[in-house]
């Protein structure tokens, strides 16, 4: 996909020196064939969109008038990233430790990144795009709130998004939340304990009776 001015998207990441070390590193080819054939999307699909509302993690990555970058962490239940339309991921910016790197940031410089990574299913995505704070907008907060989670809204983040592109999971440790693993751990207990007693009750009623334990009875 270009571009309104017939620039490939992945341009957005692909800048001339970047193309100049695929070159001599000798990928280029490979991605300029990608660009080709449509190359990276700037639309949300509805796949992706499923994909992004089911995430748990995110790590959105915006740099100062000076070029600083920073990374955020931000996490949630499954939901609290939202899927406006098909330009547009938004959530509601839970309140912290009140640095506010990232809102200073994004008041010099727009242009953000959104890292999603899935662990559990060693999937990742990629999105650039530009973000905005929305501030003061309770009905929008509670809007995007996830329902009974014990967090605060402070503010909103408006994500647009101009580009995505999904990485193959190469490298990727696959991590299993607690919440998941939990009662498959406890329902494992449970059943061992269920054996263990009925291996105790099969040893009591094999026993001879009135014989002691491991007593073989006297033959008459």
């Amino acid at each position: 996909m270009a571009t309104p001015d017939s620039r490939p998207v992945s341009d957005v990441a692909f800048t001339p020196a970047v193309k100049d070390i695929q070159t001599r590193r000798g990928s280029r080819r490979a991605y300029a064939h990608q660009e080709e054939g449509g190359g990276w999307q700037t639309d949300i699909t509805p796949d992706l969109k499923a994909w992004i509302e089911s995430q748990i993690t995110a790590y959105l990555a915006t740099a100062n008038a000076q070029g600083q970058p920073y990374v955020q962490h931000r996490g949630g239940p499954p939901g609290f990233l939202r899927v406006l339309d098909e330009h547009t991921i938004a959530w509601a910016d839970f309140r912290g430790n009140r640095q506010y790197i990232t809102l200073g940031n994004l008041s010099e410089n727009p242009k953000a990144h959104l890292f999603l990574m899935d662990y559990m299913h060693q999937q990742r995505v990629k999105i650039w795009g530009e973000a905005r704070v929305v501030v003061g907008d309770d009905d929008l907060i509670r809007k995007l709130m996830p329902e009974h989670y014990k967090a605060r809204g402070e503010q909103v983040i408006m994500f647009s998004v101009h580009a995505w592109d999904a990485n193959c999971p190469q490298h990727i440790p696959q991590l299993v939340p607690v919440d998941e693993v939990r009662p498959l751990l406890e329902e494992r207990d449970r059943r061992i304990e269920t054996l263990e007693a009925e291996v105790a009750r099969l040893r009591a009623s094999a026993r001879p009776a009135g014989g002691a334990k491991g007593e073989t009875p006297r033959q008459p």
